[in-house]
């Protein structure tokens, strides 16, 4: 079959799921609260829908007063016998896949259930949904004349008790739909190999001789594949490469840092990004308009949102809202309830509404300060029990302490940066760096990938920080006494820039 031909059949194929979107865009709080009842209804007989007494809820404040809203460490002994081979804990279903995703305080990774509903109502159902709002959006589009050009996770799956586990991009390649297959590059071969050396430059070799039309993947993790391809063909622009490249989907982490450098290699004004936004739990919004940074949230997945705000998050009166409830601008916790199981779970992001008809949103940050800068989902517990660790090694002791990113800058790689003022310093700054980076790696999995052979970050850089440093930028910024504080982590440049300055004034 001619290509232009089989471009016309998939966009009006695609086009059809319009129709079926602008029916929860007009009856958002029907849609959300038929799939709440619905979800209910299927797990009834699990152990937690008996344990709560599911068939009983009839109404959404049964639900929210009955329910608990819950974290990953209370979920996961739950998780652990579902992953052991047990049934019927809370999906009614057998659970396969677990991604493996970024850790917890209690633990190095997160184990989340994909059920096979998840899997094709949700993560796939979306994928379909993100090139029907493109194709809706730009009718001309030659999207499907040529191949997606996707870029994965780097490790492989693993087999356990008849449970598989891997990066959630490893399940997703692996179980993939024929027509994905087709339309994607690298082969399924080279994106699931696991020492990303040998398969980044491997992914080089298979698609600089591809029709690329798009792009998909983590920023951080992209802009080096990028650079690789020019510096593998010598071009100045990816354009000369692929003359037929239109779109970047992108997710994972802020797409600000690296904007710049992206406009540098993809020099046309009408060459478009869509903002995408995914996780292990879930599929949760899609960019639904050219040149705009807000996202649709998408509501016939199969996940029921609940929104915490966080002006009373983590108190004793912490109420969670159901989407009928939210207001405009007002930052919120999310809470899912979804057909992989996960009943009122927080996914620990913050959101914020721009609109609310229909409900679009941006993504604010996280209910803990951390850098997630590269995808490596650094927490404050990491910090705190990668520091302490070290210096009880070295007998060093800490007084305070910031830490930011280095964002890339063109070939030059990443890297946290950071600016600790001791009491007691350690002896060897250089052994101190070195324990600080391996109980980094061993506390998160995430952070360990990134700094896998400096492939997307380098070490880390750490400065000593005069006496007082911390003291004296509190009281420069007039926020001495009571709850004040640097933060420890940020993704901004903003703390630990003045800082820096700082530390060579007075």
């Amino acid at each position: 079959m001619p290509i232009p031909i089989v471009n016309s059949i998939a966009s009006w194929f695609l086009k059809k799921r319009f129709h079926q979107i602008e029916l929860f865009l007009k009856y958002p709080n029907e849609v959300q609260n038929e799939l709440l009842f619905s979800l209910l209804k299927i797990a009834k007989d699990t152990e937690v829908g008996k344990q709560y007494d599911f068939s009983s809820i009839k109404t959404y404040q049964e639900f929210n007063e009955r329910v608990p809203i819950v974290n990953y460490e209370t979920m996961q002994p739950l998780i652990e016998r579902s992953r052991a081979g047990e049934s019927n804990i809370f999906w009614p279903r057998p659970i396969k896949w677990f991604a493996k995703s970024s850790g917890t305080t209690n633990a190095k990774s997160k184990f989340i259930p994909v059920s096979t509903e998840s899997l094709e109502d949700c993560h796939y159902a979306a994928s379909k949904d993100l090139l029907c709002m493109y194709l809706n959006n730009n009718e001309n589009s030659q999207l499907f004349t040529g191949k997606s050009l996707r870029l994965g996770g780097s490790k492989e799956l693993y087999k356990e008790n008849g449970t598989v586990f891997g990066d959630l991009s490893a399940i997703l390649i692996d179980n993939m739909p024929f027509w994905a297959e087709y339309s994607s590059t690298p082969s399924s071969r080279v994106s699931l190999m696991s020492e990303w050396e040998t398969k980044m430059q491997a992914i080089v070799d298979e698609t600089i001789h591809e029709n690329v039309t798009s792009l998909a993947g983590v920023p951080s993790w992209m802009l080096v594949l990028l650079n690789n391809v020019l510096e593998t063909t010598g071009e100045k622009s990816l354009f000369e490469v692929w003359p037929n490249l239109e779109v970047y989907f992108h997710g994972g982490v802020s797409f600000n840092p690296y904007i710049d450098q992206y406009r540098a290699i993809l020099p046309k004004k009408q060459f478009k990004y869509y903002e995408i936004y995914n996780a292990s739990e879930g599929f949760f919004a899609i960019q639904d308009q050219n040149y705009s940074g807000d996202l649709l949230l998408m509501l016939d997945y199969g996940i029921f949102y609940e929104f915490i705000p966080m002006d009373n998050y983590g108190t004793q009166t912490q109420k969670a809202v159901p989407l009928s409830e939210v207001e405009l601008n007002k930052n919120y916790a999310i809470v899912i309830t979804t057909n992989a199981g996960l009943w009122r779970y927080k996914v620990g992001d913050t959101v914020r509404f721009v609109s609310l008809n229909p409900h679009r949103i941006k993504v604010s940050g996280r209910t803990k300060h951390h850098i997630n800068a590269f995808g490596e989902e650094l927490i404050i517990e990491n910090a705190e029990d990668a520091l302490k660790k070290v210096c009880k090694r070295t007998q060093a002791e800490i007084v305070d302490y910031t830490a930011a990113p280095i964002f890339m800058n063109g070939k030059e790689k990443g890297a946290h940066e950071w600016i600790i003022e001791f009491k007691r310093p350690p002896e060897n700054m250089l052994y101190f760096e070195e324990l600080f980076d391996n109980a980094l790696k061993a506390l998160n999995s995430d952070y360990e990938a990134k700094r896998y052979n400096n492939i997307t970050l380098n070490k880390p850089k750490i400065h000593c920080g005069r006496t007082n440093l911390f003291y004296d930028w509190l009281k420069e910024n007039n926020k001495l006494g009571g709850q004040h504080k640097v933060p420890r982590l940020s993704n901004t440049r903003d703390y630990i820039d003045q800082l820096l300055h700082l530390n060579t004034t007075n």
